[in-house]
Parts: structure tokens; C-alpha cells; sequence
């Protein structure tokens, strides 16, 4: 009986601890299992926050706690938790943090462009600091000093506007043009907004086109959208003819309200019709030479106009995902090569920042929406983001690949002085340059012999 109940004494603990082995493990394997990866780069860092950007080109603000890195270092991150785009700072919990080297490879991604990536990197390490903060402007073309400019800032391209085609011929026109082209080492993306009717810039003059092009409201009621297709092909025709090859436009807002600020711009309809037309222009476009952009993300709703002065969008985020964003996506899986980011703050999304400056629209823009090509910014000189402090490098920080610039020597020396004081990442800059170059490469504005 004595040794019965010694064996028994001996047995317990054994059988408590292996209970507690199983048990550990069992709960081991439970966090495994949920323990999530992301490899990020570190794109900027303070006393108590850090920002980083995923493979997927998601940017995130973490709490300094859980990353001992500096600006431009790049981690595997095994955390456990659920990111939310929503979100102004995480709070997954970091369970190993390893260091990495180098991500060249992971810069080289599976999108649109993923072809092109090879090309571009190879012609990214031939560049200096200059020539590549460069390729991340489109800016506003003036006649008495851009190609002088180009001397000093090699940027990406030019926007033009009415008063830059006013009077001239197709001529003069192609010279302008040819003439930026042949004084840049990169080829330029050349700009225009020509949207139709109330917004045209080359059709404004009946010298380079009879007629000018109509509103896509104007077109639907023709013909429909086989009249928009029309239109689509023979206006990227005149374009790329003048040396044009990228159509800030079509607007994709959806606007059934005349009173609406956007309305005479927008297609007039509700969004199963908006999103067909965002479709069928993008499909027209392909083969065209000549890009379109799909604006103005995440949609304008019946918000005041940007240009003068700062607006608020109140609505729900539920409404804005049901009715604003099917458009950008039905263009986006046609193919859009390029979405431009509305200045509007969208209160549901991010109340302290315009939506151009905002990493959680843009995380929206390429996690939900998974767009893989270039996003611009509106004109960061517009009045609502005119007097923002710093606004080039908060744009870049934001996720946006192009910013479209009147005041540009300012804005370039920003982020230039940015990666000299080490404030940001030289690798943010090289990593944004290279959608840009792999996009003119996918163009075929560079060429594997350029």
C-alpha cells in the first residue's frame, strides 16, 4: 500500500509536467500559427514613433518601442495582431525583430509594371542624388524658364496648361516639347488635363484641334460609351502626336448633384454607370501611347473646391467605400497605370491630413484596391496644401510616387536636404524613383539601350 501511494507521489509531478510540456507546446504551436511576417524599411523615426513601409508598399506608424533600428534600415518583423489601415499608430505585438541587410529583390514587385523592374534598377544605380529625387516631379511648365530649370532639377516631366498651348501651332507645339525632351537625360512624362468639356488645355486652341473635346456627360449622351471609347482613342491620337503621353484625366468621382463643385467635370452618374466608364476609358487608352489617370482618389463627393482653400469631407466610410471607390477600381483591374490623390481631408479615413497627404489613404489605395502603378498628387501648390510645412516630403512619406509641382525649387530642396540631414531614407527616395522609371520603361519612353 506504502509503495502504491510512493508510486503515485513519484507519478504527479511527472504527469503535471508533461501535461505542461503538452500543454506549452500545443500553445506554442497556437502562436506560431498566428505570428505574422512583414520585411519593412525604415522610413522615418522620433522619440516615441517610427514610420515603415512594407513589401507591399504599405506605410505604417509604430511605436518606437518595438524597433531599435535607425532611418533606412530594413527588418523581418514576426508580429502578432492585426495592422488597420485606419489606424494613426499600430499596436500588433513584435515578436522577434531581425535585421536584414539588403531588400534590392523585394524592390522588385509583382504589378503592373513587374517586367520593367530589372531594367530600372540597373539604370537607378547610375544616378545621383539630384537626378533621382527628380523623377519624383511632374512639374508646371513655364516657357520663359523650364529649360533652364532642367539644368538644375532633372525632374520626371512637365504638367501643361491652356496658356502654354495659347495661339501656337502643332509646329511650335512639337518643338516646345521635342526641345525639353532633348535636353533631359531621362525621358519626360508630358502632362496635360484634358479632361472635355469644362477643363481642356490643347483642344482650348482651334489650331491643334478643330473642335475641342467634349464632356464625358456631353459623349455618354451621343453615342454612350461607345462614344467614349471614340473619343478616348482619337484624342490620345492628337495628343501623342504633339508629344503628349500622359492624360491627367478621366475624372471618375461620382456626382449626380448639379450643385456639386465636381459635377460638370464628373460622368453625371451614379457609380455601376461611373465605374463602367472608368473602364472603358482605361481599355480605350491601352495601345494609344498615351496614359490616363484615374482622379480624384478616394473620390470628390460634393465637397468645395481645393484650389482655393482647404475642404472636409464628412462622410462615412462605409458610403465612401460602396459608392466612391468601385470606379478607381473598376479602372484599376482595366488597367489604370496612374491614380491621382485629391487634396479633400476625408474625416473617416484620416481627419488630421488631406487625403494627398495621408499613408492611410494610400494604404487603402494599395491594399484594398491593390494597385500596383504610379500615384500622383494633385498640385501641392493648391490652396489647400499651400502652406503646409514641408508638404513635398510629407506627400512622399504619405505613399505617392509623382508630385505635381508649381513651386518646385522649394519642394525638391526639401526632400534633398531631408536625405542629407538623414531626417528620411536615401532608399525612400530610390525605391519611389524606381516605379518611375519602370513605369517610362513599361511606356517605352526608356528602352533597355537608353
Amino acid at each position: 500500500m506504502k509503495k502504491n501511494i510512493y508510486l503515485v507521489g513519484l507519478l504527479v509531478p511527472v504527469l503535471l509536467g508533461m501535461t505542461f510540456l503538452f500543454w506549452n507546446r500545443e500553445k506554442k504551436e497556437e502562436v506560431k500559427k498566428e505570428t505574422k511576417q512583414m520585411k519593412v524599411v525604415v522610413l522615418e523615426k522620433n522619440e516615441t514613433t517610427a514610420t515603415i513601409q512594407d513589401e507591399n508598399n504599405s506605410i505604417y506608424t509604430i511605436s518606437t518601442e518595438h524597433l531599435n533600428g535607425a532611418i533606412g534600415d530594413y527588418f523581418l518583423i514576426d508580429y502578432l495582431g492585426v495592422l488597420d489601415d485606419l489606424k494613426q499608430v499600430q499596436d500588433f505585438e513584435v515578436v522577434q525583430l531581425t535585421k536584414l541587410d539588403s531588400i534590392p529583390s523585394e524592390w522588385n514587385e509583382e504589378g503592373l509594371f513587374k517586367n520593367y523592374y530589372a531594367l530600372a534598377f540597373n539604370k537607378l544605380k547610375k544616378l545621383s542624388l539630384d537626378e533621382k529625387i527628380g523623377q519624383l516631379f511632374l512639374i508646371r511648365y513655364n516657357e520663359a524658364q523650364s529649360l533652364e530649370d532642367l539644368k538644375k532639377y532633372p525632374v520626371g516631366g512637365f504638367v501643361f496648361y491652356e496658356k502654354d498651348f495659347k495661339n501656337k501651332t502643332s509646329a511650335t507645339v512639337k518643338e516646345m516639347i521635342s526641345t525639353l525632351q532633348e535636353n533631359s537625360k531621362i525621358p519626360l512624362l508630358m502632362s496635360v488635363d484634358e479632361e472635355g468639356g469644362k477643363v481642356i488645355r490643347v483642344s482650348s486652341n482651334p489650331n491643334l484641334v478643330r473642335e475641342s473635346f467634349k464632356s464625358s456627360q456631353d459623349l455618354y449622351a451621343l453615342g454612350g460609351f461607345e462614344k467614349i471609347k471614340e473619343d478616348t482613342i482619337s484624342k490620345s491620337s492628337i495628343l501623342y502626336q504633339l508629344g503628349i503621353n500622359l492624360n491627367l484625366a478621366p475624372v471618375v468621382d461620382v456626382s449626380t448633384n448639379s450643385t456639386d463643385y465636381m459635377y460638370e467635370r464628373s460622368f453625371g452618374q451614379a457609380t455601376d454607370k461611373t465605374s463602367q466608364y472608368a473602364k472603358t476609358v482605361i481599355e480605350a487608352s491601352k495601345g494609344t501611347n498615351v496614359s490616363y489617370t484615374l482622379k480624384h482618389f478616394p473620390g470628390y463627393g460634393n465637397n468645395a473646391d481645393t484650389h482655393t482653400s482647404s475642404t472636409t469631407d464628412n462622410r462615412s466610410f462605409e458610403s465612401i467605400v460602396k459608392n466612391d471607390l468601385p470606379p478607381f477600381e473598376a479602372g484599376i483591374h482595366a488597367g489604370a497605370e496612374a491614380v491621382l490623390v485629391s487634396h479633400n481631408t476625408v474625416t473617416s479615413i484620416d481627419a488630421s491630413q488631406p487625403a494627398s497627404l495621408s499613408s492611410s489613404v494610400h494604404n487603402i489605395l494599395r491594399n484594398r484596391l491593390n494597385f500596383t502603378g504610379v500615384i500622383i498628387t494633385d498640385d501641392l501648390d493648391m490652396g489647400a496644401t499651400s502652406t503646409i510645412p514641408d508638404v513635398a516630403l510629407k506627400a512622399l512619406l504619405a505613399g505617392n510616387d509623382l508630385l505635381i509641382s508649381t513651386n518646385y525649387a522649394q519642394e525638391f530642396n526639401q526632400i534633398k536636404n531631408a536625405v542629407l540631414n538623414q531626417t528620411i531614407s536615401e532608399d525612400l527616395v530610390d525605391r519611389v524613383a524606381l516605379r518611375v522609371l519602370a513605369w517610362k520603361y513599361y511606356k517605352g519612353l526608356l528602352s533597355a539601350e537608353k
